[in-house]
């Protein structure tokens, strides 16, 4: 199944957390927070502007971004744990 979010809203899939330290520390899965970084899956077509056009967005399938902590709904579809998120939620593209 293909999840195609409305106006300006993104999927994301957040991207694996890190199992070690930078010092080499193997982290429990309790001790590990959640990755604030995902890859986005799908857009949708855009906010519509008062004048009834659509903007584009700013991001593409398969970018890498940042975004905010309490960000977005999580959802499990398909067995997959997703965020659907407004693009206004996303804080960066990591190139």
């Amino acid at each position: 199944m293909k999840v195609v979010p409305l106006c300006d809203k993104v999927v994301v899939k957040r991207l694996d957390a890190e199992q070690t330290t930078p010092g080499g520390i193997v982290l429990p899965d309790a001790a590990q927070e959640k990755p604030r970084q995902g890859r986005v899956l799908s857009v949708g077509d855009g906010r519509l502007l008062p004048n009834g056009i659509r903007t584009a967005h700013q991001v593409c399938e398969g970018d890498r971004i940042l975004f905010e902590r309490y960000a977005g709904t999580e959802m499990a579809i398909n067995g997959e744990e997703l965020l659907i998120m407004s693009e206004d939620e996303i804080l960066a593209v990591v190139a």
